[in-house]
């Protein structure tokens, strides 16, 4: 029996092509779904346009990654709790089981202070849906190191009910992929596969391109007893054009899933 959980294509990896360009490419490579990331692209935050697009193209919305990033802090609101209240309704209108959510920012002082209490409140008003919480990395600049999360950027130091596992965050932590899982435990629920160097940014690089341990962790998932989703998040931004994006994409469904399938047997 090979271990085979859905391989879904974020959208944000088809930047800075449109959010609908990933249900395309997702449909043209064979991918097993989308996780929508959730931004200032209108289609993003359409459950409507989104729904057609995923039975147009037969690519089910699996995860819906909430507009975390600094480029995403005024998307549907200001209020932090708002845009997960959003995040978590746009999943269950999409059947999603996912939201990926960050850490905090350190200005957000009162969203972080209730951080661990709001989600377990999402979670009673949302059941069945997973709120995700994001392994982070410090920030280096000019020989100096900071941390821009609260209460920091690892999640498991506060520990969460789910963990989504992001290895080019692992590589910018410079930390282990396999060391996070481990911390992370039965709480991990989703997994962002790409690849970075360590070099101490995030880089989002097609797996097997960078230093992190991307096919042991993925063989490793079966005899964690994960049954989430894998959802490639790439960087595809600098590609010469649509061919070349969508050959660094198919690269990376074909290591997913070989790797996934190395670890024949272990589902059971």
């Amino acid at each position: 029996m090979t271990f085979s959980p859905p391989v879904l294509l974020s959208t944000s990896s088809v930047f800075p092509e449109p959010t609908s360009a990933a249900f395309e490419m997702a449909a043209t490579l064979g991918y097993d779904g989308i996780e929508v990331m959730v931004w200032t692209d209108a289609v993003s935050q359409d459950a409507a346009a989104l729904r057609m697009l995923a039975e147009h193209y037969g690519q089910p919305v699996r995860s819906v990654h909430a507009p975390c990033l600094l480029i995403t802090q005024r998307v549907w609101s200001t209020d932090p709790w708002e845009r997960l209240r959003r995040s978590a309704a746009l999943a269950t209108e999409l059947g999603a089981p996912t939201v990926v959510v960050h850490p905090p920012f350190t200005w957000q002082r009162e969203y972080a202070r209730g951080f661990a209490a709001g989600l377990g409140n999402l979670r009673e008003q949302y059941p069945g849906i997973a709120f995700a919480v994001e392994n982070m990395y410090p920030v280096r600049m000019a020989g100096r190191v900071f941390v821009p999360y609260a209460p920091g950027w690892n999640p498991t130091d506060g520990g969460f009910e789910a963990y989504t596992l992001d290895l080019s965050h692992c590589a910018a932590a410079r930390v282990d992929a396999l060391d996070m899982a481990d911390a992370m435990g039965a709480g991990l629920a989703h997994v962002h596969l790409g690849d970075g160097s360590g070099e101490g940014h995030d880089q989002h690089l097609v797996p097997g391109r960078g230093a992190q341990p991307c096919g042991r962790l993925l063989a490793s998932l079966a005899e964690r007893g994960f049954t989430g989703s894998v959802a490639v998040e790439v960087a595809t931004r600098r590609a010469a054009n649509r061919a070349a994006r969508q050959a660094d994409l198919a690269e990376a469904l074909a290591f997913a899933r070989t790797h996934l399938g190395a670890a024949t047997g272990a589902a059971r």
